[in-house]
């Protein structure tokens, strides 16, 4: 293909993705205007449902700004061939092994991507967040942990990245199975020690207390004949007010961990609830399916790959002179960007099912009403959108709105 049109392909990609998003984002923005319903008024006072709706358009009109600077520099500097100056300069200015020169190029996109939005998330963080009372982030916290991202990213990415170019110069197109295997290995490690070596580096995890909630999640989980190993609490009031649970890792490194700032604010009842529905997550699999999926989807995208990555044309049409590998993997992840939206969405629908039957469980094992209890204080509390549009939903929500999430505890019938 005419490396021009490939280029066209390219520009289009992103401008009509930007138009959709924004576009979407102003329709769901509109619809989240309506009036709380009926089986909600109990969820916001007016003030409340006033202030979520302010925050709602405050993101937008933020999100509008950053991600129209985002995008003319984008286009700015594929059109006028900057990964391929980039590319030149680099071989003309050092004498590195073509492994080096594409993960000093990574690095140094890296950097620069990350300068140009480092004020950005700062203003999020210190004026948007702080203006509605979320941020807890110290200037320090803040600081101290884009050094602690750098470190991670380079020594992950790098070690990650690094094998990818290996492969690709030493096995051509047979890379990508072997990579596969390296992706799927990388894969199953973080998911089983995510928390133990990756998240303790930002957060602090302490094993829950003993007392009433301790003692009450015990006596569940014997019901329900969890193995009850490793619940913590993590210190997430450290850079927010917002409140979350989740459940992560299998085998003996599985953990529930709770948000110091959900204890707060929930009875030992809808803790109770709210880890059962955890449980439910672990009961019917879901981590396992979840995990592989990706591993399926990986594989998917590292096919596709090795019919595209050495195509001369994917370097020419971000303006190198010839195939530069590097520059191959920015244009492949261009062009592939479609199939990862539609693949995104079939893992959200998934994701809703689990959601689903992962409350339904904590109904059928514990109790409903705690848990309805619990999901509408997370929702007041966190300023959520309580009417939001339907395909926006479908494309971008990984767990059901709160009124579909409520009506289902509700009914009589199972999910």
């Amino acid at each position: 293909m005419d490396p021009q049109v490939l280029l066209i392909i390219i520009l289009a990609l992103i401008i009509l993705g930007f138009i959709f998003e924004k576009t979407l984002s102003y329709i769901n923005l509109k619809h989240g205007e309506k009036p709380v319903p009926e089986d909600l008024k109990d969820v916001f006072s007016d003030d409340q449902y006033e202030k979520s709706k302010e925050y709602r358009r405050e993101n937008y009109r933020f999100g509008w700004i950053s991600g129209s600077f985002s995008l003319i520099i984008t286009v700015l500097f594929i059109g006028l061939g900057g990964f391929g100056e980039l590319n030149t300069y680099l071989e003309s200015q050092f004498t590195l092994s073509p492994i080096v020169q594409g993960l000093v190029f990574f690095g140094i996109l890296f950097i620069a991507s990350d300068l140009i939005s480092t004020p950005f998330s700062w203003y999020h963080t210190f004026v948007i967040e702080e203006k509605f009372g979320f941020n807890k982030t110290t200037q320090k916290t803040f600081w101290t942990d884009k050094i602690k991202g750098y470190l991670l990213g380079a020594i992950l990415g790098g070690i990650l990245l690094g094998a990818l170019l290996y492969l690709l110069y030493e096995l051509g197109t047979d890379f990508w199975w072997i990579f596969w295997i390296v992706i799927t290995v990388f894969i199953i490690f973080m998911n089983m020690f995510y928390t133990t070596l990756v998240m303790p580096l930002f957060n602090k995890f302490t094993p829950l207390e003993e007392g009433d909630l301790r003692t009450s999640i015990e006596d569940y989980s014997k019901k329900v004949n969890f193995p009850l190993t490793n619940i913590f609490v993590i210190d997430g009031s450290k850079r927010s007010t917002k409140a979350n649970a989740f459940f992560s890792g299998f085998g003996k490194n599985k953990k529930v961990v709770l948000y110091d700032t959900l204890i707060e604010n929930h009875s030992v009842e809808e803790l109770t609830a709210v880890f059962a529905h955890e449980v439910g997550h672990f009961k019917k699999k879901h981590i396992i399916g979840s995990l592989i999926l990706s591993i399926l989807q990986t594989g998917l995208m590292l096919f596709i790959m090795k019919e595209l990555i050495f195509l001369p044309e994917l370097s020419k049409a971000l303006g190198a002179d010839s195939l530069s590998i590097h520059i191959n993997l920015i244009t492949f992840s261009l062009l592939y960007s479609p199939i990862s939206a539609v693949l995104g969405i079939g893992m959200n629908i998934f994701s809703r099912k689990n959601e689903f039957e992962a409350d339904h469980y904590a109904k059928t094992t514990y109790s409903g009403g705690p848990l309805v209890t619990a999901l509408k204080k997370l929702s007041s509390d966190n300023l959520s959108n309580l009417t939001p549009h339907p395909f926006y939903v479908w494309l971008n929500y990984s767990h059901p709105p709160l009124i579909k999430r409520i009506k289902a505890l509700n009914a009589n019938q199972p999910l």
